[in-house]
């Protein structure tokens, strides 16, 4: 098993691999594995209340809505929200349905003077398969890794 310091090091790379304006990208088994390592690291959940409750939520994560729902728009209090419960000097990572918008929120988090900011790469569900299905190609589902359905 690879190290905290191992991990953070690969997900700087594909950062840097990736041109990423934050500290660093990470596959679901490594977010896990450093949030339960490192106690003040903060796993931020940004998918909507719809999806926590119909997908599937990850116990002990920090849930707050990116996009609002219905209708995808912006949630004006995200930041405000996340300001209110994780310290800026805090390890974030962020993950949202397959990547997208965990990406976007690790972005603002940065512009807004968070100091190590990851995405959680492949997100819940994963990319969509041939068939045009999630959660079977990657994700933090497909992993194997706590999750639970309301």
């Amino acid at each position: 098993m690879a190290t905290i310091s191992e991990i953070l090091n690969h997900a700087h790379e594909r950062g840097r691999q990736m041109n990423l304006p934050y500290d660093g990208a990470l596959l679901p088994k490594e977010a896990h594995q450093i949030w339960k390592e490192a106690p003040a690291a903060a796993l931020v959940d940004v998918r909507t209340q719809a999806e926590w409750d119909y997908v599937g939520r990850i116990p002990g994560a920090i849930e707050i809505e990116l996009l609002t729902y219905p209708g995808n728009r912006p949630n004006p209090a995200f930041l405000a929200e996340l300001e209110q419960r994780v310290d800026k000097e805090s390890l974030v990572m962020f993950i949202c349905r397959s990547g997208g918008r965990s990406h976007n929120a690790a972005q603002f988090a940065r512009q807004a003077g968070y100091t190590q900011c990851y995405n959680v790469l492949e997100g819940f569900e994963g990319d969509k398969d041939a068939a045009g299905h999630r959660n079977t190609r990657g994700g933090w589902r497909v992993a194997g890794l706590p999750w639970a359905q309301s």
